[in-house]
């Protein structure tokens, strides 16, 4: 799965840019799921009084409404983007004001100032209504979604990439970057994918079903645990692969 986000003021063409983007993947054979920020403090989905409220202020955790067209999971807390991600399962997922996640990002603006307030090193392409007056700023190249959304989306292809396990920084930082700085690097073509010390790891552990992302310290501890009891076992030989499973 791969991930973009498109980020930028109210106004600037952001929705209108995610619409023409989400298009045209399609167009292409891509399945592609979408996430919105909402940036209001107060919003929620659900209303006062409603049925589905009320199994909340019962003490529900999760509730969800079910009805002919749509179902709706409420969860009571908010989920982090890669707890969000992990319910996907798209070619691409294209985000709408995300700015916390180490994903390559768009953005739209109305001016080069409004470009600078929301620029760093994981932007690879400027849209919106500034991309009417400019082609390009600090050789990034701004597209009008409008009228060049298949070069926009040619673009999306070439930059984006799987996603990154998004660790927090004091966690890992094992080849000496941040999950973000490594996305820049990778958008830059200073690094790759595939250089991403997790993604060699020989250990993988799943939790209901879903991969967990560890760093290298935790899987080395698992790796010499393990290896310190099984070695004791008939049948145990030291280049076979290890393999443990605990049903609950």
């Amino acid at each position: 799965m791969r991930a973009i986000s498109v980020i930028g003021t109210s106004k600037t063409g952001k929705t209108t840019t995610i619409e023409g983007i989400i298009q045209e993947l399609t167009k292409r054979g891509y399945s592609v799921g979408s996430i919105k920020e909402i940036h209001f403090h107060a919003f929620k989905m659900d209303i006062e009084g409603t049925n589905t409220d009320r199994h909340k202020k019962a003490g529900a955790t999760l509730v969800t409404a079910r009805g002919d067209s749509e179902t709706d999971i409420l969860f009571q807390e908010k989920l982090s983007i890669n707890e969000i991600l992990s319910f996907y399962d798209h070619d691409f997922v294209i985000m709408e004001g995300v700015r916390d996640a180490p994903v390559p990002k768009i953005v739209t603006a109305s001016s080069i100032e409004a470009i600078e307030d929301r620029f760093d090193e994981t932007v690879f392409a400027i849209s919106g209504v500034v991309s009417e007056k400019i082609t390009e700023y600090k050789s990034l190249p701004a597209i009008n979604a409008l009228t060049h959304i298949k070069e926009l989306v040619d673009l999306i292809e070439e930059k984006s990439f799987p996603l990154l396990p998004a660790m927090k920084d004091e966690c890992c930082m094992t080849c000496g970057y941040t999950c973000e700085e490594f996305c820049g690097r990778i958008l830059k073509g200073l690094s790759k994918r595939e250089d991403c010390v997790l993604s060699k790891s020989g250990i993988s552990l799943k939790i209901g079903g879903k991969d967990i992302t560890m760093v290298p310290f935790v899987q080395k501890i698992i790796q010499n645990t393990l290896e310190a009891l099984v070695k004791e076992l008939d049948g145990y030989t030291k280049d076979g692969d290890i393999e443990i499973c605990i049903k609950k």
